[in-house]
Formats: C-alpha cells, sequence, structure tokens
C-alpha cells in the first residue's frame, strides 16, 4: 500500500468522526507533541506535527470561522516550526517554547472541542 493511500484512509476514517471528536483528536495530537518534546525521539515530533497539520486541514473548513482561523494560526506555526526543526531541537530553550505552546494549545483545543462539557 502507496503512503497516499494510506493517508486517504486515514482521512477517511477522520473525517467520518464528528467534529467534536476531530477537535478532541488535534488536543490529543498537541498534547502528545508537548509529550514528545521531553524524549529524545526528535522522528515522533516531526510525525506528531505532520499528522496534525492534515487533521486540521482536513476540520478548519468544516468549523465556525473563529475556531477554524485559530486552528489555521496552529497549523501555520507548526509549519514554521517543520521548517526550522533541527535548530529549535538543538536549543533547549526553544525546544521548551514549543513543548510550553503545544500545551496551551492543547487546551485551547480541547475546549473548543466541547468534549469536557458534554455529559457523560
Amino acid at each position: 500500500m502507496d503512503m497516499n493511500q494510506n493517508l486517504d484512509e486515514k482521512q477517511a476514517r477522520f473525517q467520518g468522526e464528528n467534529t467534536s471528536h476531530r477537535l478532541g483528536h488535534i488536543a490529543s495530537n498537541l498534547a502528545r507533541l508537548r509529550t514528545f518534546c521531553d524524549t529524545a525521539y526528535p522522528e515522533a515530533v516531526k510525525s506528531v506535527a505532520d499528522e496534525t497539520m492534515c487533521f486540521i486541514e482536513w476540520t478548519a473548513a468544516e468549523i465556525e470561522p473563529e475556531y477554524a482561523e485559530e486552528l489555521v494560526n496552529i497549523q501555520v506555526q507548526l509549519a514554521r516550526w517543520r521548517l526550522t526543526f533541527d535548530s529549535i531541537w538543538s536549543d533547549g530553550s526553544e525546544r521548551r517554547n514549543m513543548s510550553e505552546q503545544a500545551s496551551a494549545w492543547s487546551e485551547q483545543v480541547l475546549d473548543m472541542s466541547g468534549l469536557l462539557s458534554e455529559s457523560i
């Protein structure tokens, strides 16, 4: 199976979920990104950042404009990080900033999702 087919299948599965759950996945990925910044696995950070950018692309057009704008701003910053990833990864302070920002975004997107306020 080629990578495009895998991506198409991942997109179909992801878009089959409601937007609250999609936002929950994005928040979860951002939390993972924060955690991975504290490890010795830069490839994990790159992979999760790439996946998160796809998740945002597949979600932003289907949610309220103000939330979509916030997601796109996150996507842009993730793309910027990817462009300068090696220098960020080798600088402890920059890496910490990336970790803290990912954590803040995770909370923001989780709040956007409404999942925490749903009754059980």
